[in-house]
């Protein structure tokens, strides 16, 4: 499979100063929390490798169409995580967590 030619990527660097380039997953702002957000995973990820996505909230005033760079903030708050959460299930086609999905056929 060719790779996409459009694909963003960003590089983070360490506290030790190592950078990791990154590939962009998604960007998105939340209205609730008046903040945007970046998903990414690790660069060079075939597609059927399991990855570990991270997220971070954008510089204020940072695009989510068009991010142009700066300090990346972490999530701060249990509801920033959920919500997410969240739109990254929607993303992936997910409804919720597999464990929901379980208990709610055993209840039908």
């Amino acid at each position: 499979m060719a790779e996409d030619p459009t694909q963003q990527q960003i590089t983070l660097v360490d506290d030790n100063g190592e950078e990791t380039l990154y590939d962009v997953l998604f960007t998105f702002k939340s209205e609730d929390f008046d903040r945007s957000y970046i998903l990414i995973y690790p660069a060079g990820k075939k597609d059927d490798d399991e990855v570990e996505i991270q997220a971070y909230a954008l510089p204020a005033g940072d695009d989510p169409s068009d991010p142009q760079g700066g300090e990346l903030q972490p999530i701060s708050t249990d509801k920033e995580w959920d919500m997410i959460e969240s739109v990254l299930n929607t993303f992936l086609g997910k409804d919720g967590d597999d464990q929901d999905s379980a208990d709610d056929s055993d209840n039908q």
